[in-house]
């Protein structure tokens, strides 16, 4: 059974930089597609990033594209996302997703399977 262990969330101010990451076990990722998404206080669950086996195809949401960057290394079983430009509308706990690379893709929270814990991002002065 895979397992997602996201961390890197913080407090950082307008403009500033985070870079999250997310740690599979349980399987490896080589043959999962892998997202990220984040949900803020009563909002729906958002899709922001996805990324394919073998770091094909990435997909971005209007809100982040220019500014984020999601990049996989599957020698360490990682997914990640770079975040500049951070704005306090980015203030969310973010998530990493995966499912099985036959399966499905896309930024849609219903394509995905496995699903970490969460990691909060605050943007604040």
């Amino acid at each position: 059974q895979l397992q997602l262990v996201e961390s890197g969330g913080g407090l950082v101010q307008p403009g500033g930089s985070l870079r999250l990451s997310c740690a599979a076990s349980g399987n490896i990722l080589d043959f999962f597609n892998l997202a990220w998404f984040r949900q803020a206080p009563g909002m729906e669950r958002e899709g922001i990033a996805c990324i394919s086996t073998g770091n094909r195809d990435p997909r971005y949401a209007n809100s982040v594209k220019g500014r984020f960057t999601i990049t996989r290394d599957n020698a360490k079983n990682s997914v990640y996302l770079q975040m500049n430009g951070l704005k306090p509308e980015d203030t969310a706990v973010y998530y990493c997703a995966a499912v099985r690379d036959t399966t499905g893709y896309g930024l849609g929270t219903e394509v995905y399977d496995y699903w970490g814990q969460g990691t909060r991002v605050t943007v604040s002065s």
